[in-house]
C-alpha cells in the first residue's frame, strides 16, 4: 500500500460539505480514476492528497512517510510559466528547492524525451499546440520520478484524436518511471482504458459508491478500444455512474 484515505471529510465555510467518509485504498502501481458528476469532489481528494488543502476531519496517510518528490500533480491547465522555456518549465520542481539548472540538465532532458519533446527544449509556451503544452506539463510532473502522480481532468480541453494518443502515450510513460497514478475524469471510456481500478463518486455530499476492476491481459492499444472486453467494463463503469448520479439526486 502506498496511501489511505481514512474517513476523509471537508467542508467549506462549515456547511458547505464536498467529502463525507471518503475511504481510498491506493497501492503501489495502481492507474487508479476518480469517476463522477460534477460536484461530488473528485478535484477536491486530489487537492487534499496533495497537501494542497488539510481535510477537516479524517486522515490521508502515506505508507513509510512521504518524501521529497515523492508527488507530481498535472492541473487541467499546463499552468507553464510563459516567460519560460520549455526546458526551465521542467526544470520548475528542482528550482524550487534551490537546484541547479546544470546539475540536473540529465533529468530534464530525459523527461523530455520521454514526451516527445526533446527537440523543443528551447520553445516557448505560445510555440506549442495544447497537446504539446500539456506534454510539458506531464513531463514537469515525472522529472522528479515521484512515487505518486496526480491527474486533475489533463485532456479534457483536447480534441478526441489528440486525448486518445495522449491516454495511450500516458501509460507508457507510467510503466517507464513505474508510478502510481491517480487520475479524475468525467469520459467513461477514458476511465476504463486508463485504469486498474475506475472509482465511481457520488455527489452531495462526495463519497465513494463503487469500484469497478478493470482486468485486461496485455497492454491497452487501440485494438483494447473495439473489444469486448473494453465494452463490457464500459458498461459496468456506466452503470455505477448511473448509480451514482441516482443516490446524489
Amino acid at each position: 500500500m502506498l496511501l489511505e484515505m481514512s474517513h476523509v471529510e471537508k467542508s467549506f465555510n462549515g456547511d458547505v460539505i464536498a467529502l463525507r467518509d471518503m475511504n481510498l485504498t491506493v497501492n503501489q502501481g495502481d492507474f487508479i480514476s476518480l469517476l463522477g458528476p460534477s460536484g461530488c469532489g473528485k478535484s477536491t481528494a486530489l487537492r487534499l492528497i496533495a497537501g494542497l488543502t488539510r481535510p477537516t476531519s479524517g486522515s490521508i496517510s502515506w505508507v513509510g512517510g512521504q518524501n521529497e518528490g515523492d508527488l507530481g500533480v498535472v492541473f487541467q491547465e499546463p499552468t507553464l510559466m510563459p516567460w519560460a522555456k520549455v526546458r526551465d518549465n521542467v526544470w520548475l520542481p528542482f528550482r524550487l528547492r534551490g537546484k541547479r539548472y546544470k546539475d540536473y540538465k540529465d533529468e530534464v532532458m530525459h523527461a523530455l524525451e520521454l514526451v516527445g519533446l526533446e527537440q523543443f527544449q528551447n520553445a516557448y509556451p505560445r510555440e506549442l499546440s495544447g497537446g504539446m503544452k500539456m506534454r510539458v506539463s506531464i513531463a514537469r510532473a515525472m522529472v522528479t520520478k515521484p512515487r505518486l502522480i496526480l491527474m486533475d481532468e489533463p485532456f479534457a480541453a483536447l480534441d478526441e484524436i489528440t486525448r486518445q494518443k495522449m491516454n495511450s502515450d500516458l501509460l507508457a510513460l507510467r510503466d517507464a518511471i513505474g508510478c502510481t497514478v491517480i487520475f479524475v475524469t468525467h469520459s467513461v471510456f477514458e476511465s476504463v482504458f486508463l485504469s486498474d481500478r475506475i472509482v465511481v463518486m457520488a455527489a452531495r455530499p462526495g463519497r465513494v459508491v463503487r469500484e469497478v476492476a478493470v482486468n485486461v491481459d496485455g497492454p491497452r492499444s487501440d485494438d483494447f478500444r473495439t473489444s469486448m472486453a473494453f465494452t463490457r467494463h464500459a458498461r459496468d463503469a456506466s452503470d455505477a455512474l448511473q448509480e451514482a448520479i441516482s443516490v446524489a439526486t
